[in-house]
């Protein structure tokens, strides 16, 4: 998905009168960014490059900042019906007046170099596209990271296959903004202004630099590179615009873009734009034009100069030649803006979940625990809700696993993850009775981490796990194009409450395992029941049964097969949020090392769970202690598979040293209990549970 193009498309160019020896330079905005562009100018006037005739602003420049010579007019109309004959006009004025006053100019005859954004809608940027191809005239937009040597130094190294084949793309900009950037002018914060659009925002001003230097690394230039834009749009000031945010990118040519971006940072850090390869990745620091290269090999650094946008521009009038940041190549960045635009308001961040630093005008929030949230979205290339943030949106699931008209679960069907993690249906949050979450997914340490459900990452060579594959002939994980996806086929739910007042339920369903760009491989049944035992205690059941989808038989394996040691995961695994004073133990034993790989009728995993863990769920966060027993099926032989100082999780090997063959007639079947309980249990309580419930199962 990476453009590999050494050059942008030709641009609109002057194909009329020869341009002036001297190019003649107006400038409308002489304030904000404006003062930037008169240093700037003022530069380039030094060095015989142009000539800066005049400017325009309704406040003028203060006395003495500007030579003589310069004429001041209050607005454009001004400048262009009574002023000097220019040949450029930069517009560094509010983003609403971008298109009306690139329009005038254009039919005027001039060049245009409009800062970013160019125009607040779709509609205004054809507009403006029209008026250029008709006049004949070059629009540069004020990217300037698209300016930067490093962008084709970038494409040069994953042609060169540095980081083997690229998985996706990824921005980030954590920024800090006071109260006070938002006073500094009437249109700051707002999506309109007396019924026009506006569109600020942390997406599509403050940070838009990110959004474009990254869609320019996708390949996505132009309206048609674009397949979606999804959006998840945040406030903590009090504004109409969003401040913190996740944009999502598909382009044309199957590559994905996550773009996490915040003004409400703890501090604020240089923004990147990030390519992920199965063997490496680029980072893109584009306020310095710095590169990281991070390989097996160790991390690089190269830094790059770049090349201004008004000299590109007035080179480009004198050669021809495409500009860097032409109008047309900033149409995918306007569709992420026309995106925002059509969306209703972002929705505020509630109070407990920040926390605000400073006094006045200099006081800016921070909105806890947003530098682990924005990495966690742009690994798993999830928005905030599809992470249960507790500030976001909620997510309906596909289903809620109810007793007593109380939500102990929620049945996710996967079709929102990430193709890399192996899409598939589990269930998060799990919930105790008083409201503790007891799973997690998409966590940090490893995003293809789902709940609690079904997943092996060695059927046949397809990974229905997620992540990295191990592989005998590597000797260790790598990265392979063998994701498959797991889908419903058919869903039956069985509610019992009527004869068991609201204790019971049952979900079966059908599930194919599916290639990665194919058919099925295996075919599953699948079903989940649900049973309150005591007013502190629930029980939840899974049985599964794996047939090959064909006539031959399948292998169902795991890294533990392929050679790696005690690494046998892969079945039934629960993934468990973070949690404090964990300890875990069997009948015969107690600790990782010890319960790890053994075979035992049941394991116990006892912890408290504080609130606000990464995976809390979207509604009640309540902390509390819980203890989750794990009952395997009787007779079964499965080891345990238990993780706890590296992550929280536990689940009972299917394939633990030695593939499992699933045969056409011959299912391979397996089944488990959990007793999901609050508060800390013992031993004896364990086993008076079980004894309770009857045979393991």
């Amino acid at each position: 998905m990476i453009d590999q193009s050494t050059a942008a498309e030709t641009g609109n160019r002057n194909v009329n009168a020869a341009p002036a020896a001297v190019p003649r330079i107006a400038l409308v905005g002489v304030h904000g960014f404006g003062e930037r562009h008169l240093a700037n100018l003022a530069r380039l006037e030094a060095a015989g490059a142009l000539q800066l005739l005049a400017v325009a602003d309704p406040n003028p420049p203060a006395p003495g900042g500007l030579r003589d010579s310069v004429a001041v007019y209050g607005d454009l109309a001004q400048l262009l019906s009574a002023g000097p004959d220019v040949d450029v006009v930069i517009l560094a004025t509010p983003i609403q007046t971008h298109a009306p006053l690139a329009l005038a100019a254009l039919a005027a005859g001039k060049d245009v170099y409009v800062e970013k954004p160019p125009v607040a809608s779709l509609a205004q940027f054809r507009d403006v596209l029209v008026a250029a191809e008709a006049a004949e005239r070059l629009v540069q937009v004020g990217f300037q990271s698209l300016g930067s040597q490093a962008l084709p130094a970038i494409r040069k190294l994953v042609a060169d296959g540095e980081i083997g084949e690229v998985l996706g793309l990824s921005a980030k900009g954590q920024w800090v903004r006071n109260k006070g950037y938002f006073k500094r002018s009437r249109w700051a914060g707002k999506r309109s202004l007396d019924g026009v659009d506006v569109v600020d925002g942390v997406a599509t001003n403050a940070l838009a630099h990110a959004v474009a230097t990254a869609l320019h690394l996708a390949g996505a230039h132009t309206v048609a590179d674009l397949a979606s834009v999804e959006t998840d749009l945040y406030r903590a000031h009090e504004t109409e615009s969003d401040d913190t945010s996740v944009i999502r990118v598909r382009t044309v040519q199957g590559g994905t873009l996550l773009c996490a971006l915040t003004l409400c940072a703890p501090e604020q850090l240089d923004p990147s734009v990030t390519v992920h390869g199965t063997q490496g990745e680029i980072t893109l620091f584009y306020t310095r034009d710095e590169v990281v290269i991070t390989t097996a090999d160790g991390e690089r650094r190269e830094s790059f100069g770049r090349t201004d946008l008004l000299e590109d521009l007035l080179a480009a009038r004198n050669t021809g030649k495409p500009l860097l940041c032409p109008l047309q190549h900033t149409g995918a960045f306007t569709l992420v803006l026309e995106a925002i635009r059509t969306l209703p308001a972002p929705q505020a961040i509630g109070p407990e979940h920040i926390s605000w630093e400073g006094e006045g005008d200099e006081a800016h929030p921070v909105v806890h625990g947003i530098t682990e949230l924005m990495e966690r979205a742009c690994k798993a290339q999830a928005t905030f809700a599809e992470l249960g943030v507790p500030w976001a949106r909620p997510m309906a699931p596909v289903r809620s696993l109810t007793l007593d008209s109380q939500p102990v679960a929620e049945y996710q069907d996967g079709s929102r993850i990430r193709a890399t993690s192996s899409p598939r249906p589990y269930l998060h949050p799990v919930r105790t009775l008083a409201g503790t979450v007891v799973t997690d997914h998409q966590p940090l340490d490893h995003v293809w981490h789902l709940g609690a459900g079904v997943a092996l990452q060695d059927v046949n060579g397809i990974n229905f796990w997620g992540g990295r594959t191990y592989t005998r002939e590597a000797g260790q994980y790598v990265w392979r194009p063998d994701h498959g996806s797991i889908t419903s086929t058919g869903t039956a739910v069985e509610d019992t409450a009527a004869q068991t007042g609201g204790r019971d339920g049952r979900l079966r369903e059908t599930l194919s395992w599916n290639r990665p760009h194919g058919g099925p491989v295996l075919t599953e049944d699948r079903t989940w029941t649900w049973t309150g035992v005591s007013p502190s205690v629930w029980r939840l059941s899974l049985d599964f049964a794996l047939s090959p989808a064909g006539n031959q038989p399948v292998s169902l394996g795991s890294p533990g097969s392929n050679g790696r040691f005690e690494g046998g995961y892969g079945g039934f695994f629960w993934r468990l949020p973070e949690c404090k004073d964990a300890t875990v133990w069997t009948p015969a034993g107690a600790g990782e090392s010890e319960v790890h790989g053994s075979v035992t009728p049941w394991l116990a995993w006892a912890a408290n769970f504080p609130a606000g863990t990464s995976g809390a769920a979207t509604d009640a966060r309540t902390p509390g202690s819980a203890t989750l027993v794990f009952v395997a099926e009787k007779d079964s032989t499965d080891p345990w598979f238990v993780r706890v100082d590296g992550y929280p999780g536990v689940g009972q090997s299917l394939a633990w040293d030695t593939p499992v063959i699933a045969r056409p007639g011959e299912p391979v079947k397996r089944s488990v209990t959990v007793l999901v309980a609050d508060g800390i249990l013992g031993t004896t309580d364990i086993e008076a549970l079980i004894n309770q419930q009857g045979n393991h199962s």
